[in-house]
């Protein structure tokens, strides 16, 4: 087995009183791509977020190519202690979110290349042949000098997409990618994902599409208010669910 990118250990996390995770074990190796399923509510968003540093988690140990991070404080005043720390693994993991998030004002070339050039200092030009393959490489090269209101929302993803891969990062987190887009859209940014996966990058998805976590991970994990009520092999998980919940929520996504 490849070496851990992401290890989790007994992570909890609450917002006040209510506890969203309630001890959650994830392992994504490198080369692997691991799915995260379930209801909405079932903390799968939330953990993707804590893995990131984004949420500050209340227990449990978050490595990163088996460094641990460092914390100060307990309970709800847990804080990383070490912001340089927090830097180098935000940039290592790099974040698709559901919602696009690219600037307005700048092109989508401009995206792309904003973050490696101002967060990581490299050289404008090589950053800009990087970028330009990267959006090649999504299907939307021509869509360079365009703005993002210009585009379609699956163009939009898949803009996001290659701003991520240009960070050229260990993993990419993505969290719910299509599902604010209409299932041709979806379409669109689904096979770029495949894509991604064959060649053997390092992923963590939150999906509600069961056909895509089932056709491009190496690992599913089914969340249930806060815990992992089952995990394995794709074929395992939709083929042969052992778990009531589990089977009641496929058939929930099947009736849907």
């Amino acid at each position: 087995m490849s070496d851990p990118v992401i290890a989790i250990r007994d992570l909890h996390k609450s917002f006040g009183s209510l506890e969203v995770l309630k001890g959650i074990d994830l392992t994504a190796r490198r080369g692997e791509v691991v799915s995260l399923i379930g209801s909405s509510g079932s903390g799968k968003s939330t953990l993707l977020r804590c893995a990131n540093l984004l949420e500050d988690s209340q227990q449990g140990e978050i490595l990163f190519k088996g460094e641990p991070v460092a914390w100060r404080g307990s309970g709800h005043h847990r804080r990383p202690a070490d912001p340089k720390q927090v830097i180098r693994i935000r940039t290592n993991l790099s974040m698709v979110f559901q919602q696009f998030n690219l600037w307005a004002h700048m092109t989508i070339l401009q995206n792309v290349m904003e973050a490696p050039v101002t967060v990581l200092g490299r050289d404008r030009a090589e950053t800009e042949e990087r970028a330009r393959a990267y959006l090649d490489k999504v299907g939307i090269g021509a869509k360079c000098d365009a703005y993002p209101a210009e585009l379609s929302g699956g163009q939009q993803q898949r803009a996001a997409i290659a701003r991520a891969l240009c960070m050229e990062p260990e993993a990419i987190l993505f969290d719910e990618p299509t599902s604010a887009l209409d299932p041709e859209l979806e379409q669109e940014v689904v096979r770029v994902i495949k894509a991604l996966g064959e060649e053997g990058r390092t992923m963590v998805i939150v999906t509600h599409d069961m056909k895509m976590a089932r056709d491009v991970s190496h690992h599913v994990v089914f969340l249930h208010h806060g815990r992992i009520e089952e995990e394995g092999p794709p074929e395992t998980l939709f083929g042969a669910p052992k778990s009531e919940r589990l089977r009641g929520f496929l058939s929930s996504t099947q009736a849907a």
